[in-house]
């Protein structure tokens, strides 16, 4: 049970956690892994070379101190995180092992500010955040597990096709070992993907936007080649190494971000590969000839990094909505296609009452709302998709 005086004690440690930044949950990741290795399966060792996972859970230990005493204004931010969590299939038995690394590393850092006051305040601190965790995720596991189609943990998929895109994506189509249905999903949400790529000594799953609307029998997902340091391990690996006939396994669809029919023009503005989950989308509205106006701008490096661009032009040609697209590197006689950066004033938005669908870098992301906004776009209005882990806009 969390008390007023444990608040009042973590709150009171909040300067010590602003001070340790990074250097703690390094230490933590550093810990964990040492004496549980095989987390290293679940965990996507990617992004801790890179940094970004020890970054997102720096700001989540410090935001859940900030806010321990009103956790509503970070329920989205939990959600997001627990659909994440139940495409790696984390189960309760995980927060234990956590939460012990996560006590041990505040006790080993800060050995004179830990006391018996601050470890009794912070493991039951602790303890509430996992409550609420794993509860969510088993509603979820259980709705999954229950629905037509659907599963818990991993199911055994085959790759049936495999299609070029653009010069760097590549669209994977898989459908299940037993020939039984799928789950259906909201466009916009992604798919677990697990298998062991070439170079990696550990299971890896990485989580794929899915890029077509649900059909009820198989996914399809659209992977970017990535070429970083560390990025591209799981990418390259499908697009070099997957072939037909192979199998993986897949985690249920699952993600916060999905499109809402509200009765309202949609936007759907996108950057390089966040294009996938607005593909879903657009051929969903298609599908169901959705009655108001709709809006698809799209901006990338050039032509030859441009995916879908033929089917998206046949899609909103055939049902009178707008597009745009903008290339950086190269102008383009066709009148819809702008040279340089995505610049909305170039089209006649739906301001006041359009819904503002984004996904793509972050970067691209923050410019983006923060340009509708000027523009007088309500930010309740602004949906976006984050990929790796959470980052706020």
């Amino acid at each position: 049970m969390l008390t007023t005086e444990h608040i009042a004690v973590v709150k009171s440690t909040i300067p010590l956690l602003e001070v340790g930044g990074d250097a703690i949950t390094e230490h933590f990741y550093q810990r964990l892994f040492t004496h549980n290795p095989e987390l290293k399966n679940i965990f996507n060792m990617s992004n801790q070379q890179t940094g970004r996972q020890k970054t997102a859970l720096f700001g989540a230990i410090l935001a859940y101190a900030k806010n321990i005493d009103n956790l509503a204004v970070l329920k989205h931010a939990v959600e997001r995180i627990v659909q994440k969590h139940t495409s790696f299939h984390v189960e309760p038995a995980h927060y234990d092992v956590v939460g012990l690394h996560l006590i041990e590393t505040l006790r080993e850092l800060l050995p004179e500010q830990f006391t018996e006051e601050v470890e009794t305040a912070w493991t039951a601190a602790y303890g509430v955040l996992a409550n609420v965790f794993i509860n969510r995720e088993e509603e979820l596991y259980s709705q999954r597990e229950n629905t037509l189609g659907g599963w818990r943990g991993k199911r055994a998929f085959c790759l049936v096709d495999k299609v070029v895109e653009s010069a760097l994506v590549t669209s994977f189509v898989f459908e299940p070992m037993d020939h039984q249905p799928v789950i259906d999903y909201q466009v916009g949400q992604y798919v677990g993907v697990e298998l062991t790529p070439q170079g990696s000594d550990y299971v890896e799953i990485r989580q794929y936007s899915l890029s077509s609307k649900p059909n009820g029998k198989s996914y399809r997902i659209s992977v970017k080649r990535e070429l970083g340091e560390h990025d591209g391990l799981m990418s390259n690996h499908l697009h070099d190494h997957l072939n037909v006939g192979d199998l993986v396994d897949l985690h249920a669809p699952a993600g916060d971000f999905f499109f809402v029919d509200r009765s309202a023009p949609v936007v759907l503005i996108s950057a390089g590969v966040g294009i996938t989950p607005m593909q879903a989308m657009l051929e969903k509205l298609a599908a169901e000839h959705y009655a108001k106006p709709v809006y698809y701008l799209h901006a990338c490096e050039n032509a030859s990094q441009h995916s879908f661009a033929n089917r998206t032009e046949a899609l909103c040609n055939r049902n009178d909505w707008h597009f745009a697209t903008w290339y950086k590197e190269e102008c383009s006689t066709q009148p819809h296609v702008h040279h340089g950066l995505i610049d909305f004033s170039q089209v006649d938005l739906p301001i006041k009452e359009g819904h503002f669908y984004l996904c793509g870098p972050v970067g691209f992301m923050q410019f983006a709302k923060t340009n509708l906004i000027k523009q007088g776009v309500d930010e309740s209005r602004i949906h976006y998709e984050v990929f790796g882990p959470h980052a706020t806009l």
